[in-house]
């Protein structure tokens, strides 16, 4: 029986966003952003996307670290790569509470935060001290729900975080501020990739978040402004506002939806955008990753990399390392030299 199956009990007799907090607070007290992380490494694992160099192919998704407070303890449970935020250019409280609900029976979460945080230039000092040893930090940008310009929001964050991020990500597919989803759609993405294409100064390179919640059609649209624009990979996917055979009683809280139900739909995603990206763009794999097995599963249908973070609300830390240790194990069973050969194998 794990540490962490012993507190649970304890954790989820706590609001959960105070959970959260508290969880965040005691990361901070350890380490504070100076802790010097050692992710799982073999040779096998290391990978190369958008010319980066991952230790390990298991990342932590946003939304866990908003505020970039604790992405070295992070990183020192096993992480090839933390992506914090979403950070928005100016602070802002996020929607009100209560927003964040564990829905314990289908091992899931509802979230409606709203892109909650203390503003880039909070983030900023903290990135600006990082210690720069294994594994990776990127930086999840949006836009500021009463912001009379989105698009130059994004540009903003594009140049204000870039430097010190070792990538971007444009977040334009949370379901929780009203319209920001609307960015997906054709002219509307195409002008904010140009003006992120704009913004963008060195080599950071630029990752888009992409919804779940997409139609026929969408795909293609997206892949081919992507590839227009110069985005280096597709995280695909966000929440989902999606709503089936959930048993929970908060299952009808408004919000997205992540966890064990997001699974098929975010597999579903992954192959649709494999199908129309090829080789051209890299994925990287998030919605419904609980298990060694739903990380291979999701690299052998075309995702470079995974990520995850709902799992951790019921597996606890120690889930990161068995990940990492099963992906080698199944690389060594299969007798492949490196994580690459395992990408898109099952096609």
């Amino acid at each position: 029986m794990s540490l962490y199956s012993l507190i649970r009990p304890l954790l989820f007799c706590i609001d959960a966003e105070r959970a959260h907090r508290l969880t965040i607070d005691l990361l901070r007290s350890r380490t504070g952003t100076g802790f010097t992380p050692e992710p799982p490494w073999t040779p096998t694992l290391e990978t190369r996307v958008a010319g980066l160099s991952f230790p390990n192919p298991v990342g932590l998704a946003a939304g866990f670290d908003k505020d970039a407070e604790v992405f070295g303890p992070m990183l020192g449970l096993g992480f090839g790569f933390v992506e914090v935020g979403t950070l928005t250019p100016q602070p802002q409280p996020g929607n009100p509470k209560p927003r964040l609900f564990r829905l314990v029976e289908d091992r899931a979460v509802i979230n409606r935060m709203g892109f909650n945080n203390a503003g880039q230039e909070a983030a900023l000092a903290r990135l600006q001290k990082r210690y720069r040893t294994s594994g990776l930090v990127g930086v999840n940008i949006g836009a500021n729900k009463d912001s009379s310009d989105r698009i130059a929001d994004y540009a903003t964050g594009v140049r204000t975080m870039g430097p010190f991020a070792d990538y971007l990500t444009v977040n334009i597919s949370s379901p929780n501020t009203p319209g920001l989803r609307d960015l997906q759609a054709g002219g509307e993405l195409v002008e904010l990739l140009a003006a992120v294409r704009e913004a963008r100064s060195g080599a950071t390179p630029i990752f888009l978040k992409v919804a779940p919640d997409l139609v026929s059609g969408d795909h293609k649209r997206i892949v081919r402004a992507a590839i227009d624009a110069g985005i280096d990979a597709l995280i695909v996917a966000n929440t989902t506002i999606s709503r089936q055979r959930l048993q929970s009683r908060q299952a009808n809280e408004s919000g997205g939806l992540s966890g064990r139900p997001l699974k098929a739909l975010a597999m579903e995603q992954l192959c649709m955008f494999r199908e129309e990206a090829g080789r051209q763009l890299p994925l990287i794999a998030v919605g419904g990753i609980e298990s060694a097995d739903d990380a291979w599963e999701r690299i052998v249908s075309g995702a470079s990399l995974v990520q995850l973070y709902s799992a951790l609300v019921y597996e606890g830390p120690g889930l990161v390392r068995r990940i990492v240790t099963g992906l080698a194990e199944r690389l060594e069973r299969k007798g492949l030299a490196s994580l690459a050969e395992a990408v898109g194998s099952k096609r």
